[in-house]
């Protein structure tokens, strides 16, 4: 782990950054994920202070490796330091290592502002060790699929994105637990742990591309041999299932990216809880086709249930939980609910030319 201080390097013919959030997703943030509990605000903390004082923090830019692992991706992390500025510092991590202690050393360091480079993985694992603190965290997608930040309207170009982030503001949002971790995007259970297990065998094979995650995808559901049996209790209601996958989501972009029902649920500031059908290869493989073209039915291919809380036990008890890319084991019963504390996340700025079009509409 080591700390690399770089020099600012402003692009030629600048004009500042491109606007890479528009209304409905910073609505979405602040109604649906800003800290709210009731008619209630979550009050943990203080607001940092709008762009200005971003463009002059001290910067932590928290790097994983793995998330790509390449010069592709080196060249990445290069120009998006020299866009954060020279109070911009590097860390290297990786998922083996203690990550707290990495953020931990971060602010030690006096940084004011942890940017997590890499996937939906490291955003999550840092966003655990910032839940509760007053230090916003940014986002530069580097991993293969980058949900959160594209859910954040942010450019998958490094170097964009860390403009953005320079003139961004931070604003509070509410994160998933379940039994004590973090996740920010989703959480699930049945055949899609199982996916990233065959996933994570291909990658270390044929490196990390959105084309193999897809053959994991198949390969997996050709081993699939029975439903899970489960009970899923949410205010005060039990319910008997038999399914091969339980999807819990948090982020409205990626059920709309799907075609799924339930943004306006996690707008509610609740999750929307997605029963599977499907119980047999046969309707996995008709879930996947009509996933790919945005032709799932609610009611016929999921149930759809919103919760603020619930806890999902298992037949089986012991089972393989995944959480915004990444997976362990635990035991059931699987407790879910929201974080007391919030998150600052920074949200890249609104360009001049929306906002005034906005406030003359």
């Amino acid at each position: 782990m080591t700390a690399e201080p770089k020099d600012s390097v402003k692009p030629e013919n600048d004009t500042g950054p491109d606007s890479l959030v528009d209304r409905d997703a910073k609505s979405a943030l602040q109604s649906g994920m800003n800290g709210e509990k009731g008619d209630e605000k979550l009050t943990n903390g203080t607001p940092p202070e709008p762009s200005v004082a971003l463009r002059r923090q001290a910067v932590a830019l928290i790097a994983n490796p793995s998330s790509g692992g390449n010069a592709k991706d080196e060249e990445a992390i290069r120009r998006a330091m020299d866009a954060l500025g020279d109070g911009a510092s590097l860390y290297r991590w990786s998922p083996e290592s203690d990550i707290v202690a990495t953020v931990r050393k971060a602010l030690d360091d006096g940084a004011e502002m942890i940017v997590a480079a890499g996937g939906d993985g490291t955003a999550m694992a840092v966003a655990g060790a910032l839940v509760g603190q007053e230090v916003p965290m940014a986002v530069l997608p580097l991993g293969t699929f980058n949900f959160f930040a594209r859910g954040l309207r942010l450019s998958e170009d490094a170097e964009e994105a860390a403009w953005a982030i320079r003139e961004g503001s931070a604003h509070p949002i509410r994160v998933g637990e379940v039994n004590g971790r973090v996740f920010l995007n989703n959480a699930s259970l049945g055949i899609y742990p199982s996916i990233l297990k065959a996933r994570e065998d291909i990658y270390a094979r044929w490196g990390r591309r959105r084309i193999v995650a897809h053959w994991s995808v198949f390969k997996t559901f050709l081993r699939f041999q029975r439903p899970m049996r489960l009970k899923l209790t949410a205010d005060g209601e039990t319910r008997s299932r038999r399914t091969a996958l339980v999807f819990i989501a948090r982020s409205a972009y990626q059920l709309d990216f799907f075609g799924l029902d339930g943004a306006t649920v996690i707008s509610d500031d609740a999750f929307a809880v997605l029963v599977a059908k499907a119980q047999s290869r046969r309707d996995l493989f008709r879930l996947s086709s009509r996933l790919v073209r945005r032709k799932t039915k609610r009611g016929e291919d999921y149930e759809l249930i919103r919760a603020k809380s619930f806890e999902i036990e298992t037949a089986r008890g012991r089972g393989l939980l995944a959480f915004d890319g990444e997976k362990c084991r635990e035991e059931s019963p699987y407790r879910f609910k929201m974080s007391d504390a919030p998150l600052w996340i920074v949200l890249p700025a609104e360009d001049t030319d929306t906002e005034t079009q906005d406030a003359t509409a």
